[in-house]
């Protein structure tokens, strides 16, 4: 008998308080040709045949093919030290570090973490991490909210889809205005920003590099919204800040982002982590975990957790943020990955990606059907468009052996044509010549 908590009765009671019929109808969201009915699983295998079956199965998932997809999670080089370092039992498993005598490995790692994101972004202070890009930028808006006493939020059409979605989700429930100003083709309207800008306004959120790739100068922007007392919040991809003026030297307020790219792997789509930087004097608004140095009885170097009131963590109507179990592991996980690298070697890596997209970029336009639709200078990701639709274009390069972008039209309107495509510094020039040729073919 295989273990299940739940009888017949339970499962029936919870299916009725949902409204469903059947558990099958909990994955109705999943395509029919998508699900599998059952395994065809011999009743009694023993271990290592099951494994063997499983095994097996596995290899139906065509993941070996040449990766150009982005937009949020990227196929970054991971050293192997990473994986060796993570996997070590005492950052395995380490959790909360409440008891700072028993947790000064993990605290000062945290701290090593926080004190390389701020020289990553120019900002003063960070936390020990969030949970993803997307909830970042839900709770810098929130923490916007709080410093200004405002309770309207402007967000930039250029920010990345579904973290627009997670912010309006994040702020529909509390009494707080979120307005998306659209964009000028494929680049923020500062005009039309800059009309929205009075004393309402507790923030504006924008991305930079844009979700389409774009690369803006927002140091303009950033001043008038300061002359109005309102916040600036900026998304940011931390490998491109390798390359392009970091938020500090922009002067922006609070800046958040995703952490993937930061010796992760793309792991269909998660686990990763979120960070969040800001200005010293707004560090008490700051959300999560935050590690601080002192020193003990002794006058020995020590860390704990620190710029935080218990209500952080049991009284939720009190708290700034209910972030409690983030994602520290992932976050340790960057710390080796930029220790490793350095800082020569990160900015390297994104020179890289900068340079090898710009190569791409110039061959596929010499494709006389094929169009780059950037208005405005990109790093590592950028639109074509081509006669045939994203569907068509994509299913043929699959089949050819490539993962080779981003179906635009699955999240815009009139964009039937387009696919945005990222390189970063695992892409070696024959694997650029090699879908150069693949398009060229197909098309």
């Amino acid at each position: 008998m295989p273990y299940t908590p739940h009888t017949k009765s339970d499962i029936k009671e919870m299916l009725d308080v949902i409204g469903l019929e059947k558990e099958t109808d909990l994955f109705s969201s999943v395509p029919s040709d998508l699900r599998v009915d059952h395994l065809h699983l011999a009743d009694g295998l023993d271990e290592f045949s099951t494994y063997s079956k499983f095994k097996n199965i596995s290899k139906k998932n065509d993941v070996d093919k040449i990766m150009f997809m982005g937009g949020g999670y990227y196929d970054h080089i991971v050293p192997s030290a990473v994986d060796a370092l993570a996997g070590r039992s005492e950052f395995y498993t380490a959790y909360t570090p409440y008891q700072a005598e028993a947790s000064q490995g993990t605290l000062q790692c945290l701290y090593e973490f926080q004190s390389l994101i701020c020289e990553l972004t120019g900002m003063d202070v960070a936390n020990a991490s969030m949970y993803d890009g997307a909830t970042a930028l839900a709770e810098s808006a929130l923490m916007a909210v709080r410093l200004t006493r405002r309770n309207k939020i402007l967000i930039d059409a250029g920010v990345n889809q579904t973290y627009i979605k997670v912010v309006q989700t994040y702020l529909k429930f509390r009494d707080i205005d979120v307005e998306v100003i659209q964009m000028d083709k494929d680049l923020t309207d500062f005009a039309a920003v800059e009309a929205k800008i009075d004393n309402t306004v507790a923030a504006y959120l924008f991305q930079n590099p844009n979700f389409f790739g774009n690369i803006q100068d927002f140091t303009s922007l950033v001043a008038k919204l300061h002359e109005s007392k309102a916040l600036a919040v900026m998304s940011a991809y931390p490998i491109a800040l390798g390359t392009i003026k970091d938020p500090g030297s922009l002067d922006v307020d609070i800046v958040c982002g995703d952490g993937q790219c930061l010796g992760n792997y793309i792991n269909f789509g998660g686990p990763t982590f979120g960070f969040m930087a800001t200005k010293q004097e707004d560090i008490r608004n700051l959300p999560g975990r935050i590690i601080g140095k002192t020193k003990d009885q002794d006058g020995k170097e020590m860390f704990v957790l620190t710029m935080q009131a218990r209500e952080q963590h049991i009284r939720r109507h009190r708290a700034t943020s209910n972030i409690c179990s983030n994602q520290n592991l992932l976050a340790l996980r960057a710390t080796m990955f930029m220790s490793l690298l350095g800082r020569d070697g990160f900015t390297q890596m994104s020179n890289l990606c900068f340079s090898k997209s710009e190569y791409l970029k110039a061959e596929l336009a010499k494709i006389p059907s094929l169009s780059i639709c950037n208005t405005a200078a990109t790093f590592n990701e950028f639109v074509i468009e081509t006669p045939l639709s994203a569907d068509v274009l994509l299913s043929n390069l699959s089949d050819a052996g490539f993962y080779a972008g981003i179906n635009l039209s699955n999240l815009y309107e009139n964009h039937e044509n387009k696919v945005m495509i990222s390189v970063t510094e695992k892409r070696s020039k024959e694997e650029l010549d090699a879908l150069v040729a693949a398009i060229g073919a197909i098309l």
